[in-house]
């Protein structure tokens, strides 16, 4: 094993981290408040989380990727506890009989970008700084791995009732999202997984790498400009190169949680420049269409962030609501996302819309 610059993860840092990765969360992943909460009492106790580079993994380590999987609404009701993901991936250690070198996120977004920071916490080895989604997606196959065709189990699933269970083989990760979807439901449409583990040279071939450090630098640039009195959002885009879509207030929302998703559209009244006009909101978990007077200007893969137009802080699909005045933003896709095979699964195709991607971003953009 080679020697690894780990560095240590400041509080301050993990609360910068909660911001940047809800706004990557695009919508989903689940709000990283009670995430958060955790880990303030976590480093309460003493416990401390270091990051470490995926390019310092030796190709022979072995990577435990973990999630909360199920309907973001569902994470409102029932609370994150850190020893559940770490119990998810001690099953997948007594499974495969081996050690996990560290640990790292399926998905930067929402309440998942601090789920390996939780998992780290109580198994005592760092966090990778990569995930497998540079954003949030709603299902299994929607990753970097996936499209790079890496194997997609054994998946680990356990429930705060003491339920585990685990997906030990399926044909391909379509299935595994079927499988393991199923099972999420009947625990009650949320649930601690860690999925498939990763070798150090898969990480390094097919992770989206530094991703947690880049979650913390949109996070920092968002606090920073509030406390400046500045705007939050213009810092956002200046920073990570994005581009406004729409200003103005929501007016209705319509959701439902259905086979363990969150599904539904939010529609905004433009204000300002966009005054007259409407902006229609599709998702599932996630933002994954924006249309204009019924017209598609932005989609998946393409990150499509609800922003509080006075804090810039990301808004869930789950906790959107009538009157909140809101701006909306995109920003780029890793090109992993954006590559022919990428769109097969990540495209609006891949959510049931038939549309033709056609990324707001050069792809220099994409790949900052």
């Amino acid at each position: 094993m080679s020697k690894a610059e780990l560095k240590t993860i400041s509080l301050e840092e993990i609360e910068a981290l909660a911001v940047g990765a809800w706004i990557l969360g695009t919508g989903g992943g689940g709000s990283p408040y009670l995430g958060l909460l955790n880990l303030r009492r976590l480093y309460a106790e003493g416990h401390r989380v270091q990051l470490m580079s995926p390019l310092d993994l030796d190709d022979e380590d072995w990577v435990a990727v973990v999630s909360n999987m199920g309907a973001p609404l569902v994470g409102q009701e029932r609370l994150a506890d850190s020893r559940n993901i770490a119990r998810a991936v001690r099953m997948q250690e007594e499974i495969n009989n081996v050690k996990f070198r560290a640990v790292m996120s399926v998905e930067i977004g929402g309440g998942n970008g601090v789920q390996a920071l939780m998992a780290a916490a109580h198994l005592g080895i760092p966090v990778v700084d990569a995930d497998c989604m540079g954003r949030a997606f709603p299902e299994a196959q929607m990753t970097s791995v996936a499209i790079g065709d890496l194997r997609p189990y054994p998946c680990t699933l356990y429930d705060p009732r003491g339920i585990e269970a685990v997906v030990t083989k399926v044909p391909t990760w379509k299935w595994m999202e079927r499988a393991s979807r199923k099972i999420c439901v009947e625990m009650g449409s949320i649930a601690s997984t860690s999925k498939a583990p990763r070798t150090g040279r898969e990480v390094k071939d097919w992770g989206i790498h530094f991703t947690t450090t880049k979650a913390i630098r949109i996070g920092r640039a968002v606090q920073e400009a509030n406390r400046r009195h500045e705007d939050p959002i213009a810092a956002l885009l200046a920073t990570e190169g994005g581009q406004k879509l729409f200003t103005g207030k929501i007016v209705d929302v319509a959701r439902r949680t259905t086979e363990g998703f969150l599904r539904g559209t939010a529609m905004v009244d433009g204000s300002d420049a966009d005054r007259d006009t409407k902006l229609k909101l599709s998702f599932q978990n996630e933002w994954i269409v924006a249309w204009r007077d019924e017209e598609a200007i932005a989609t998946s893969p393409d990150l499509i962030c609800v922003l509080d137009s006075v804090n810039g802080h990301g808004i869930g699909t789950e906790t959107i609501r009538y009157g909140q005045r809101v701006t909306v933003v995109a920003l780029p896709a890793p090109p992993v996302l954006t590559s022919p095979r990428g769109l097969e699964f990540v495209g609006p195709r891949a959510f049931g819309y038939d549309l033709d991607f056609h990324s707001l971003f050069s792809p220099a953009a994409a790949g900052a």
